[in-house]
């Protein structure tokens, strides 16, 4: 079994991995910010105390904050690093009011909010590409080699040399598409619709669920059908094309993430399995031992992450600012600022709320209820 990392080694990779993805999102909405001519007051990665600061010749304050768990950029008429308008910036001289952030145009100011998430995706995009180029994409059919004595495959009447066509109607044209359609599903009912023979076969069955565990010992259930693919093909990708099939797997994990979160949301998976920043911590210290490649990818897949939160329709997050300029396209005026108050104020209690129960899973996973439990019995 390969050996937890060491505390130090978790601290290092995290903030390796943090770091760059929160510079990379900040800067999204720093350049396209400057590209419309607002000024940045301010652009920080981390929170709290300052570690180190400078001020460039534009005027703005670069800052490295001692808690890396985020960053801003503060423009100009920005109340606070939410991005809240403050009100005073109707105050300002003409000039320094041009280059303000509120009085850009409603499109301008969704490209700013939209291009930190963007990056990100893009930064993942240009990985998964290296990746593709590097070690080719995996189009191995969706084809049962084998069939598992006693799977849910093999309980549904599925045979090898079996095509599966679709899974409760989703098209199935690779074996990773069968992997990744089950492994979120343990326990589901399942239709499959299989080509046997030339003939269309319709097999009605459930998604087996067994408990694994990783490397590291951590256990997690996951979705099996219990079959094996049949010769494994790897395509050769060109440079040209490299780019096209990290955007659709980039849409793969973006769609595993809307299903899994629909799935907590609606009840079907347990929201223990939320983690956050202390996990995170955990994983990239993981990832840093199997080298430098598991690493990259898993910055990947961070990225990825952390483009998809921002664009939750959440009160200061990069959704939210995007739902608001939404209605204030629809509505032809802006948001009342009663409203907006009263909504940052939720969001913020909701992100607080989110933020402490994935911290209780994190210690949770690590033990600690159990440790302390043990020491009061």
């Amino acid at each position: 079994m390969i050996q937890n990392p060491g505390f130090l080694l978790t601290v290092l990779a995290f903030v390796a991995v943090i770091g760059p993805l929160v510079f990379v999102h900040e800067l999204g909405h720093y350049l396209v910010g400057r590209w419309f001519g607002v000024k940045a007051e301010a652009f920080s990665i981390g929170f709290g105390p300052e570690l180190a600061a400078w001020v460039d010749k534009r005027g703005t304050r670069w800052r490295i904050g001692a808690l890396p768990l985020g960053g801003y950029v503060r423009f100009k008429g920005d109340m606070n690093a939410a991005s809240q308008t403050d009100p005073a910036w109707l105050q300002l001289p003409p000039s320094e009011r041009a280059e303000s952030f509120p009085a850009k145009p409603l499109w301008q100011k969704a490209a700013i909010v939209a291009a930190g998430p963007f990056i990100n995706f893009l930064f993942a995009i240009l990985i998964l590409s290296a990746f593709a180029f590097v070690y080719g994409e995996s189009r191995t059919p969706a084809v049962a080699g084998k069939v598992q004595v006693g799977s849910a495959a093999a309980e549904a009447g599925i045979q090898a040399g079996d095509r599966i066509l679709s899974l409760n109607g989703r098209e199935m044209t690779t074996f990773d598409d069968l992997r990744l359609y089950a492994q979120i599903r343990p326990g589901e009912p399942v239709t499959m619709v299989i080509e046997r023979s030339g003939k269309t076969i319709e097999k009605q069955g459930r998604v087996g669920a067994v408990q694994e565990q990783d490397g590291f010992g951590n256990r997690f259930k996951v979705g099996r059908l219990g079959i094996a693919p049949a010769q494994p093909v790897i395509e050769p990708v060109e440079l040209w094309r490299a780019p096209a099939v990290a955007l659709k797997q980039t849409g793969q994990i973006i769609r595993t993430m809307v299903e899994t979160l629909g799935q907590i949301l609606g009840g079907g998976r347990s929201v223990k399995e939320l983690g956050g920043p202390l996990k995170i911590a955990e994983v990239s210290g993981q990832a840093a031992t199997l080298g430098v490649e598991s690493f990259v990818f898993f910055m990947a897949l961070i990225s990825i992450n952390l483009g998809f939160i921002n664009l939750l329709p959440i009160p200061m997050l990069d959704g939210g600012h995007l739902l608001f300029y939404g209605v204030e396209a629809i509505q032809r005026r802006p948001v009342s600022a009663r409203v907006q108050e009263w909504a940052y104020r939720s969001g913020l209690a909701v992100l607080l709320a989110m933020m402490m129960l994935v911290t209780f899973n994190d210690l949770s996973s690590f033990g600690l209820w159990e440790r302390l439990s043990g020491l009061i019995g």
